[in-house]
């Protein structure tokens, strides 16, 4: 049944959800590594498509930027089309030197100032954290892959522009032990989380805090294929 986001009717949406930030990166997904991509949702252009992955269905769907649109989107994934698995694909901001542009980050747990936890469920809580059944396997394929992988603490933050008398980057990295920032894990887990779903985020570094580098909006849209096929070759075995 469709709901006021999603026009998908149900069982056009596969089991395990692929979910970028960016509406097109989902389409770049589609047409580039899903065979028979067929969409599923045109609203607010935040485009859906499944298609099939080395024989396995496997849809991917545009989460859209921060955790009330994320919370949204895998909320009725999560509820409206009996969706179990799904593994934000995302883009981060280094915190630290240790991560280098285009590097492949798995988020092990993810620290909030947000009170998107407490506003929707009363939970207090400013650390959550993925499942971690779907880590393990993430953590396997990417061995098997013979990708490089780091394991870490995002910083999930419901700001992009923060005034210069609160805690910069480089304090929540201190403070929290953060490594890098994003914008929608916190709200992703705590969905899964609630519901009895499974939940995962992976990472690409797009831009440094600490060497001021990053990708261009094209390369974000089109360079993250070690974060992809990490994804997928786990998406056909859960």
């Amino acid at each position: 049944m469709a709901t006021p986001h999603n026009q998908a009717e149900k069982g056009e949406i596969a089991r395990t959800v692929l979910m970028p930030g960016d509406p097109l990166r989902a389409k770049y997904i589609a047409e580039q590594y899903l065979k028979n991509a067929r969409p599923f949702n045109t609203i607010r252009n935040m485009l859906g498509f499944t298609g099939t992955y080395r024989g396995k269905e496997v849809s991917v769907m545009g989460s859209g930027m921060g955790m009330p649109s994320i919370g949204i989107y895998s909320y009725e994934l999560y509820t409206k089309y009996d969706v179990e698995n799904i593994i934000r694909v995302g883009s981060a901001g280094a915190y630290c030197d240790e991560l280098d542009l285009m590097d492949l980050v798995l988020v092990d747990s993810a620290w909030s100032e947000s009170t998107f936890a407490k506003v929707q469920a009363d939970v207090d809580a400013d650390i959550l954290y993925p499942s971690a059944k779907l880590n393990e396997k993430l953590l396997t394929t990417a061995k098997t892959l013979d990708k490089k992988i780091t394991a870490c603490r995002v910083h999930s933050s419901d700001v992009f522009y923060l005034e210069d008398h609160v805690d910069d980057y480089a304090a929540i990295y201190q403070k929290h032990h953060c490594l890098c920032v994003d914008m929608e894990s916190f709200a992703l887990f705590h969905n899964a989380n609630v519901l009895g779903k499974n939940a995962a985020c992976l990472l690409t570094i797009s831009d440094s805090f600490i060497s001021q580098k990053r990708l261009t909006a094209e390369e974000r849209q089109t360079s993250f294929d070690d974060m992809m096929q990490v994804a997928l070759e786990t998406a056909i075995i859960i």
